[in-house]
């Protein structure tokens, strides 16, 4: 089996906690008046779209790669790294703290451990590029269309920076210490 029961829960559970980050950083409403409303589902909606594959196929990049090598691998969510995130949302911080799980890999050599952490920011630089493309060379799209690849391509390119950084305990610490060390 691919996914177990825990792993689809754990990736439907971070899937809307990082929407719900995003909601409200990602804006498709021209009105930026602050006021006491109800909860918007389209702006949730559309944070979803825009943040969550960046996030989400990310740690998925590491389980498939792993997987490829006939490791046994499984996603787990990282409840700090959730709660963290949510705080700093509810505190109306601008900064945004992205951790919301992580891929366990068992019985990989350094090379191996090394691709697999590199897969993710590897996604996340794909998907940045995908985006660049259609904001660069697609013409005439609409307002959401327009604003929604311009969030996609700022959502990963901040993922791929960030995460390819060799600074414990990110990817790229990952990815080259298993080659140094």
């Amino acid at each position: 089996m691919v996914f177990s029961i825990i792993e689809i829960l754990n990736i439907i559970l971070a899937t809307l906690i990082v929407g719900y980050i995003f909601t409200g950083i990602v804006k498709i409403k021209k009105d930026n008046i602050l006021s006491l409303k109800r909860f918007d589902w389209d702006e949730f909606r559309f944070s979803l779209l825009v943040s969550a594959p960046g996030v989400i196929l990310h740690e998925l990049a590491h389980k498939f790669i792993a997987i490829g090598f006939g490791l046994h691998s499984f996603f787990q969510v990282w409840p700090l790294g959730l709660a963290i995130g949510v705080i700093l949302k509810l505190l109306g911080s601008g900064f945004i703290l992205l951790a919301p799980g992580y891929v366990t890999t068992i019985g990989a050599t350094p090379l191996e451990s090394s691709l697999v952490a590199l897969s993710g920011p590897i996604l996340n630089l794909l998907l940045f590029l995908i985006a660049k493309l259609f904001v660069d060379y697609k013409k005439n799209m609409g307002r959401k269309q327009a604003l929604f690849w311009l969030y996609t391509k700022e959502v990963n390119k901040w993922l791929f920076i960030f995460n390819i950084l060799p600074i414990p305990p990110l990817d790229g610490y990952k990815a080259y210490g298993y080659l140094l060390f």
